[in-house]
């Protein structure tokens, strides 16, 4: 399938989410929780789990699309990049049979949701800087966690958190990666939410892990695995963002272009003056880009490409962030002081359509990994 022209089916898929969007644009924020639990039963939140657990048996090519849409509309889901993209996918690629059989359909059909913790206060965007440990009690055969982590997003409505640890290699001494589900109950997992200027139904957790007693079985994957199942997910959490931040700029371009159609000023709409009209089109010009590189990023990881998707997945996460920024800024000077209303509803994307930039991981350190893996040029960190 070209990355460059649409499936009728995705189209179709696309024309759909699109129209039940909208539909939904416009609820509160104590209406959001239904709109997720609707969209699970359409089949939308499991589209890109495989269809023997509930799924859809779509990938991440098709999961993007969906959360692209709903952001177009104004109701994007932010839990779609955690729930069913990130920790789906790894359970789906890596988990004991066992797991699958008791996440996976839960997550598909809405009824359960899953958070992910990486981020540490100390680490950053240094992932092999994680202090998060899991040691094993000999005694026993569980897992013991300790450790901290930042801006994990929707802890409080989740049934459990993906905890990225790590363990000690019997062989070299040296840490390496695992991955854990913890239990929001579990003894131990406290949590502290993070007072943000973001405007989100989803909100932000500082997570504490005091000797999180966990059995054996919490383990996902293989212990030696490390990395390859780390970047399992974090390759659709990097596609997910773009398509993210590709639905914000739509949204907030299409406020804007109806503005500058209607907004009549010297007789005519503002939207005939070049210096109007071109820096949207610019705009519009930078999400179509943003997209086509998020589509190839998709359809390399469906393709079972980890290195290939690895990089497009980055540069996709980079131009859609850029370009979400872009659209916003200038919807919001379109709009001129009615940019800045609540009326409106555009203010509030200024501080939004940042965490592009910024989350799960910064342009900068795109940045650098572009030039030093796909430049060949000398490592700077």
């Amino acid at each position: 399938m070209s990355t460059l022209i649409e499936s009728d089916e995705h189209k179709a898929l696309r024309a759909a989410v699109s129209s039940f969007a909208k539909s939904h644009a416009h609820d509160s924020d104590s209406e959001k929780s239904g709109l997720w639990q609707e969209a699970a039963e359409l089949g939308y939140i499991g589209v890109n789990l495989p269809e023997a657990y509930g799924g859809g048996g779509g990938g991440i090519t098709e999961l993007s699309l969906v959360l692209e849409e709903l952001g177009a509309a104004g109701a994007p889901l932010l839990m779609m990049i955690v729930s069913p993209a990130i920790c789906g996918t790894v359970i789906a690629r890596f988990g004991t049979e066992a797991q699958k059989r008791e996440w996976l359909p839960a997550l598909a059909d809405g009824s359960r949701l899953m958070a992910f913790g990486i981020t540490e206060p100390d680490a950053g965007s240094n992932s092999h800087r994680i202090t998060t440990t899991a040691r094993r009690d000999p005694a026993s055969g569980d897992w013991l966690l300790t450790g901290r982590k930042v801006f994990v997003s929707g802890v409080d409505i989740a049934d459990a958190t993906l905890i990225v640890g790590r363990t000690e290699d019997a062989r070299t001494g040296s840490l390496k990666p695992c991955l854990f589900i913890v239990p929001r109950d579990a003894e131990g997992f406290s949590r502290r939410r993070i007072d943000m200027e973001l405007n989100s139904v989803e909100k932000q957790f500082e997570l504490v892990l005091d000797d999180v007693r966990l059995p054996a079985e919490a383990l996902v994957g293989d212990e030696d695995a490390g990395l390859l199942q780390l970047f399992a997910g974090l390759n659709p959490e990097r596609i997910m963002t773009a398509a993210f931040a590709i639905g914000m700029g739509r949204h907030a371009l299409s406020k804007a272009i109806a503005y500058a159609r209607d907004r009549t000023v010297w007789k005519s709409p503002i939207g005939a003056h070049q210096a109007i009209a071109h820096p949207l089109a610019q705009a519009h010009i930078d999400l179509e880009l943003a997209r086509l590189m998020m589509q190839k990023a998709a359809q390399l990881y469906d393709a079972g490409d980890d290195s290939g998707a690895g990089e497009a997945a980055n540069m996709a996460k980079y131009a859609a962030g850029e370009a979400c920024v872009k659209a916003v800024d200038q919807s919001v000077h379109t709009l001129g002081g009615n940019g800045l209303t609540r009326e409106f509803g555009l203010a509030s994307l200024i501080t939004a359509s940042r965490v592009a930039r910024i989350a799960p991981v910064s342009r900068e350190m795109i940045l650098n990994y572009v030039s030093h893996q796909t430049l060949g040029l000398p490592k700077s960190y």
